[in-house]
């Protein structure tokens, strides 16, 4: 039971990380875009 447990934890807490690491690149990767491109200037 406590195996489980503790594995159960080991992949909440990978799955934790995983989830941090995309939401840190796809703010990095807007901000990228919104540098390089062009204003609108209308």
């Amino acid at each position: 039971m406590v195996k489980k447990l503790i594995i159960l934890a080991g992949v909440l807490g990978a799955a934790v990380v995983i989830a941090k690491k995309v939401r840190s690149a796809n703010e990095e990767r807007a901000l990228w875009h919104e540098a390089t491109t062009a204003p609108d200037l209308r």
